[in-house]
């Protein structure tokens, strides 16, 4: 395996060439720069030319409007859901208009009843239901009326008023009979089934069938059976539409808040990334890049240079070879090495011919998979495990490595 830290050399020099292209200007690196221009990489003028662009950042950077941009393109788009529209609801049953008359006249709680008192309320009930037999409900309204005026604290009075203002339609009126003896007798069944049936005509179903439901429990009759098969059948269809509704309206509010957590993260990543940008470009503009350039030399220049140059090119590759060689040491260039030169240098017997004249190695320098995987290690040396195990790269790594690792 190549030296780590070679490696580590290595990838300071590419990263010194990024941050002042001009370095390979220098002819003694042509071989460098026109190998990177076979794989099509576009090179900067300052690179062709002696010009210094050190000052020069070549990390792309981005304004901050463009930033901006890409932050908001990362937001993910705010989708405008239509507003729930709640659909009827298909209810069976009549039901009448709602009957607004002034409150009629009720019972003086703070009333005295006396024996006397009573038996008169009972004897004005008794002509009330012999009204209501003759099918006199406003007689019978008068009588009940007088009844409660003088027992206002029946509550079988109220009830039994109530149900007559249910035969004549009226019932709100019904409704408020049905409070007050309720009020007086909270287990009043009469009380309950009255006003029951009173909301039932109101469409009022789902309240309707829990007083008609309470009035069956302490005294259950026909009457409430039959209405209670009317008003369940609607009772359960509202209560299955508001639970629908519910249910749409509690997930409208989940994908929103959803969004909005998407939303939120999103913004964090850009943050995190134009922070990242803006690391990696002030690191690339640290002027001076690699102290004093390559001061020293490599040790002893590269002995010798590349054996005869580099003969006859590249095959197929770049005609007529890299003129030169690498005479002595970088002539007036790369005043050899970096800081405290590469420890050991590069080998002195390191023959670069073997290198261009092995057609293995030749022949998967064009092929982009394994240049994009000695690329790879190039940056990281430690990506070199990733790549063991692919059959096609792994041999021409370890064969690259050998011819640089040197005598044993």
């Amino acid at each position: 395996m190549m030296d780590a830290t070679k490696l580590e050399e290595l990838k300071l020099f590419i990263e010194q060439c990024k941050s002042n292209p001009s370095i390979l200007a220098d002819p003694s690196l042509s071989f460098f720069h026109d190998y990177l221009e076979s794989l099509g990489a576009k090179l900067p003028a300052c690179a062709h030319k002696h010009d210094d662009c050190k000052s020069k950042s070549y990390v792309v950077e981005e304004s901050d409007d463009e930033m901006e941009k890409e932050e908001s393109q990362g937001e993910p788009e705010v989708e405008e859901e239509e507003e729930i529209i709640e659909s009827d609801v298909e209810l069976e049953g009549e039901t009448v208009e709602p009957d607004n008359d002034p409150p009629q006249k009720m019972g003086d709680p703070s009333v005295e009843v006396t024996e006397e008192s009573r038996d008169a309320s009972q004897e004005a009930k008794a002509k009330a239901m012999e009204a209501i037999s003759e099918g006199k409900l406003e007689e019978a309204i008068e009588h009940l009326t007088e009844a409660i005026s003088l027992n206002p604290t029946s509550a079988i009075m109220y009830a039994t008023r109530a149900t007559v203002y249910i035969k004549m339609k009226r019932p709100n009126a019904a409704i408020r009979d049905a409070n007050a003896a309720l009020e007086i007798n909270l287990d009043s069944a009469k009380g309950y089934k009255s006003r029951g049936m009173a909301r039932a005509m109101l469409g009022q179903w789902e309240d309707a069938a829990k007083d008609l439901h309470l009035a069956s429990k302490l005294d259950y009759d026909e009457e409430i059976s039959a209405v209670l098969k009317k008003v369940e059948p609607n009772a359960h269809r509202i209560e299955e539409h508001r639970r629908k509704y519910e249910r749409l309206h509690k997930e409208r509010e989940d994908r929103k808040a959803e969004r909005e957590r998407q939303r939120r993260r999103a913004k964090a990543q850009a943050e995190y990334e134009k922070a990242k940008k803006q690391e990696q470009s002030s690191s690339s503009r640290k002027p001076g890049g690699m102290p004093g350039g390559f001061p020293g030399r490599f040790p002893g220049g590269m002995p010798g240079g590349m054996p005869g140059g580099m003969p006859g090119g590249m095959p197929g590759g770049m005609p007529g070879g890299m003129p030169g060689g690498f005479p002595g040491a970088t002539p007036g260039g790369m005043p050899g090495g970096f800081p405290g030169a590469m420890p050991g240098g590069m080998p002195g017997n390191v023959d670069f011919s073997k290198i261009l004249n092995d057609p293995e190695l030749m022949a998967a320098f064009s092929d982009p998979e394994i240049m994009a995987a000695l690329q790879d290690v190039m940056k990281n040396p430690a990506n070199l495990a990733k790549h063991q195990g692919n059959p096609k790269v792994a041999p021409i790594i370890a064969k690259m490595m050998g011819k640089f690792a040197g005598p044993k």
